[in-house]
């Protein structure tokens, strides 16, 4: 079976997109590709959580988020995206043979919402399970984890024909997403947002092999559910001792 699939090539410039000195950035790191969660309308990285071998991050109802993908390698690399269980390119219920995003060597871009066409994506944004793209769709088992399937692209010994490509826009701020009223209890979701212009083109890639090179995943829900999971320890504020606290209680009993 032939390994040439189409995919998609993005070019997002890199410039200051990965400062030094960010806190517990949400970072999968993998040998190939790593991968963060950006809030959109703070344009950093959300704080990652490791808890029982996972990275976890903690999304706010309502709020834009983008997939920020960094090839470490010095080829190219395809990146077969998937949220919550559904491939952010095509729409299918993901499968790592479909369809992706082609990194240049050590580029780093981000991937801002589901892909409409080769100009327009609708946002991710955070949301109540129920609203989110997975759920609508009859397909909620998946809620909660974004994963990235990684293919090294195979050696060529003949030279390649030269391969257009066309450089991303930056994304502009994005306002935040609709409001989403989620209760405490309730898992979060990725919704699909808004249409915004975020330009790419398909070009060929040829894999190295049939599976995957490298898998790395974030999981996500909200802060209080988080808390609830016991992924985050809520902080406790220190008893301060007063030496003179007040009048005389009587004693229990």
């Amino acid at each position: 079976m032939s390994r040439t699939r189409r995919a998609f090539f993005t070019s997002l410039a890199a410039a200051a997109a990965v400062a030094a000195g960010l806190a517990a950035p949400a970072r999968a790191a993998g040998t190939l590709v790593d991968m963060q969660l950006v809030e959109r309308s703070q344009g950093e990285p959300l704080a990652a959580y490791g808890y029982r071998g996972s990275t976890w991050v903690a999304g706010r109802p309502g709020s834009r988020y983008a997939v920020r993908l960094t090839n470490r390698s010095g080829a190219r690399a395809l990146v077969v995206l998937s949220i919550d269980g559904v491939n952010a390119v095509s729409g299918e219920t993901a499968a790592t043979g479909q369809t992706g995003y082609v990194l240049a060597p050590y580029q780093t871009t981000e991937i801002t919402g589901w892909r409409k066409s080769l100009t327009e994506a609708a946002a991710f944004y955070f949301t109540a399970l129920p609203d989110s793209y997975a759920a609508r769709t009859d397909r909620p088992d998946n809620v909660g984890v974004i994963g990235a399937a990684v293919f090294r692209e195979a050696v060529r010994e003949a030279p390649r024909e030269a391969e257009l490509s066309m450089r991303a826009a930056p994304a502009a701020p994005a306002a935040q997403g609709k409001a989403a009223g989620v209760a405490r209890d309730e898992r979060l979701g990725t919704g699909h947002g808004e249409r915004e212009y975020a330009p790419t083109t398909q070009t060929s890639f040829e894999r190295a092999g049939d599976r995957p090179d490298e898998l790395v995943r974030i999981r996500y829900d909200s802060h209080d559910r988080l808390v609830a999971l016991g992924v985050i320890r809520p902080r406790r504020v220190p008893v301060v001792p007063e030496p003179f606290p007040g009048f005389v209680p009587d004693p229990a009993g």
